[in-house]
């Protein structure tokens, strides 16, 4: 099953139930459009930037990220030595998008949501919101980093696809 994108109210609920590493990390991706892997993958030196590089994992494409001062404030009180979203098991590494999943899948299960519910849902969220907020669809397509404007027509209009389904 597809990703979907979120209700914000949904959305803001959902999070107040999840555990704060895995809730922040969805912050993250959900204010960058970043994948859940490159979010997992920041490391806590770039923190103390006001700035940073991301190189994607899936297409090797660069992203420069700003975090809020509020996010990032959140961040620290949980960042490791390493990565900020240190592994469970072994701090040099990072923590992995399967717990997130997880801890994701079983709130939106406690709150009886239908499938569709997943990390990559922040993404789609993310589009959505650019273009609620009126950003052209190539302005979109550049935060997402995708080549193929059709493929971001399918995050940016997700919301209203989904009400046909």
């Amino acid at each position: 099953m597809r990703s979907k994108a979120i209700e914000e109210s949904t959305l803001s609920v959902i999070l107040k139930a999840m555990q704060k590493e895995n809730r922040l990390a969805l912050e993250v991706s959900l204010y960058t459009g970043l994948r859940i892997s490159d979010v997992l993958s920041i490391k806590t030196q770039n923190l103390y930037k006001s700035s940073f590089v991301v190189y994607e994992q899936k297409t090797g494409k660069r992203k420069k990220i700003v975090l809020p001062a509020r996010l990032k404030n959140e961040l620290f009180q949980i960042c490791g030595h390493v990565y900020v979203f240190q592994g469970r098991l072994n701090g040099n590494k990072p923590r992995t998008r399967q717990a997130v999943w997880k801890d994701l899948h079983r709130v939106a299960g406690l709150f009886r949501l239908k499938g569709g519910c997943s990390p990559h849902s922040m993404r789609k969220t993310y589009a959505v919101d650019l273009r609620k907020m009126g950003l052209t669809p190539a302005r979109i397509q550049k935060a997402l980093n995708h080549t193929d404007l059709c493929v971001t027509a399918l995050y940016m209009y997700a919301d209203e696809l989904q009400l046909r389904q």
